[in-house]
C-alpha cells in the first residue's frame, strides 16, 4: 500500500491545491477524507479538468467535482482479489479502508503486477508430530499431507512467494528428509529454503535460536499446518506501521454455551441467559517478528509463542493483533483435514 499523507485532500480544498498533489503524487489521484481520517471520495485530474470546463476557477472548493462512490478494498482483501477488482472495473488506483471507513493507505494495479522480491525472511515452523492425524502421518509428516493435489506446506510456499516473500527458512524434525527432499533448495517453487533442525521439540517461538543468521528485517513464523489467502504484505505494512515488536495475526472464534446461564449476585438470581454466545480472539498462528525478538528466547530449549508474547508484554514492548478475516483453516484433526480437501480449489 501507498501512504496516503500526500495525496490527502478535504472537501474545503481548493482545486489549485488539488493539482499541485496529483501533480506531485506518484498515483495521478487524490483521496478527499474527512474527521478521523473517514473516506469521503477520490478526485483524478480527469474530475478536474471538467470542473474547468464547466467554468469552475482554480481556487473554488473541490466539494462539488469529487467522486463520492468509489471502489475500495480492505486489508483483508488478498492481492489476487484487488487485482481482479481493478482489471473488472478498469480502475488504477484503489483506496483501502479498514472496517469503519477510515482510509489507511491505497493500492496501485501497476505495483501489484510488479514481481516484487522482499528481504523479509519467512521461518515455517514444520517439524511436529501430527499425532492427532494418525494413521495418515505414520510415514509422512504432517506439512506434506496433500490438499487439493499437492502439499499443505507446498501451497504455503507458493502463497508467501506470489507476495514476494521468497527468503524461507524451514525448521524441520518428524521425518524431515521427506520435506527436504521434497522442497531442495526451493528453486523450482520460485523460492530460496534453508532448514533448521529441531532434534528435540522446541516449541513456536524456541527453534528461533536455532536460525544461523539472525534476520535483519523484520520476519515472519507460520505455522506448517495452516492454509489461509492472508494478505501477507499487508501484514507487513501493518507490523511497521504499528511499530510494532511482535504481530501476532488473529480470529475470531465464537463457543456458544449449550445451556441457559444463570447470573447470581448475592445468592439471588439477577438473570438467565439461555445460551449465549461468547466471542474470543485466538492465535492464527501466523506472526511477524522484530529481530531483536530472537535476544529473548532461551537458546536450545523448549519456548512456546504465547511465553514469548507474555515476556514482551511484561517488559511494556508495543505487541499488536492483525485480525484476519480471510479464509483461515487449522490442519489438526481429521475433520480439518477432509474440510480442507473439499474447499481448497473453491478457495485457492
Amino acid at each position: 500500500m501507498k501512504n496516503i499523507e500526500k495525496i490527502k485532500l478535504t472537501e474545503n480544498s481548493t482545486i489549485k491545491n488539488a493539482l499541485q498533489i496529483i501533480d506531485i503524487g506518484a498515483v495521478k489521484f487524490a483521496i478527499v477524507v474527512g474527521q478521523d481520517n473517514k473516506l469521503l471520495g477520490t478526485l483524478t485530474d480527469g474530475d478536474i479538468r471538467r470542473a474547468f470546463l464547466a467554468g469552475m476557477t482554480l481556487e473554488d472548493p473541490i466539494k462539488t467535482i469529487y467522486f463520492k462512490k468509489p471502489t475500495v478494498v480492505t486489508s483483508s482483501h488478498t492481492k489476487e482479489e484487488i487485482i481482479s477488482i481493478c482489471t473488472s472495473k478498469k480502475i488504477y488506483q484503489i483506496p483501502v479502508v479498514d472496517d469503519k471507513g477510515h482510509v489507511i493507505g491505497v493500492d496501485i494495479l501497476d505495483e501489484l503486477l510488479k514481481p516484487v522480491v522482499h528481504p523479509n525472511k519467512v521461518v515455517l515452523m514444520v517439524g511436529g508430530l501430527g499425532t492427532r492425524l494418525r494413521p495418515l502421518t505414520d510415514n509422512t509428516p504432517k506439512p506434506m499431507l496433500p490438499v487439493g493435489g499437492k502439499p499443505i506446506l507446498q501451497t504455503i510456499v507458493e502463497r508467501f512467494v506470489s507476495y514476494g516473500f521468497v527468503n524461507i527458512v524451514m525448521c524441520v524434525g518428524y521425518k524431515s528428509s521427506i520435506i527436504q527432499d521434497f522442497f531442495e533448495d526451493g528453486s523450482t517453487f520460485g523460492a530460496n529454503i534453508e532448514y533448521v533442525l529441531e532434534e528435540k521439540r522446541m516449541g513456536t517461538a524456541g527453534a528461533l535460536s536455532l536460525l544461523t543468521d539472525t534476520p535483519q528485517e523484520p520476519f515472519f513464523v507460520m505455522n506448517g499446518d495452516l492454509l489461509t489467502n492472508v494478505n501477507f504484505e499487508h501484514m507487513l505494512e501493518f507490523h511497521l506501521d504499528s511499530n510494532s515488536m511482535a504481530t501476532m495475526c488473529v480470529r475470531e472464534y465464537d463457543f456458544q454455551v449449550p445451556y441457559g446461564v444463570v447470573n447470581i449476585e448475592e445468592g439471588k438470581i439477577a438473570s438467565i441467559e439461555e445460551k449465549p454466545i461468547h466471542k474470543f480472539f485466538v492465535s492464527a498462528g501466523i506472526y511477524m517478528l522484530d529481530p531483536g525478538t530472537i535476544d529473548l528466547i532461551p537458546d536450545n530449549e523448549f519456548y512456546d509463542m504465547p511465553t514469548l508474547f507474555e515476556k514482551l508484554i511484561q517488559m511494556n514492548k508495543n505487541t499488536v493483533s492483525f485480525l484476519l478475516r480471510e479464509y483461515w483453516l487449522d490442519i489438526g484433526q481429521l475433520e480439518e483435514y477432509e474440510k480442507a480437501n473439499q474447499e481448497y480449489h473453491e478457495v485457492f
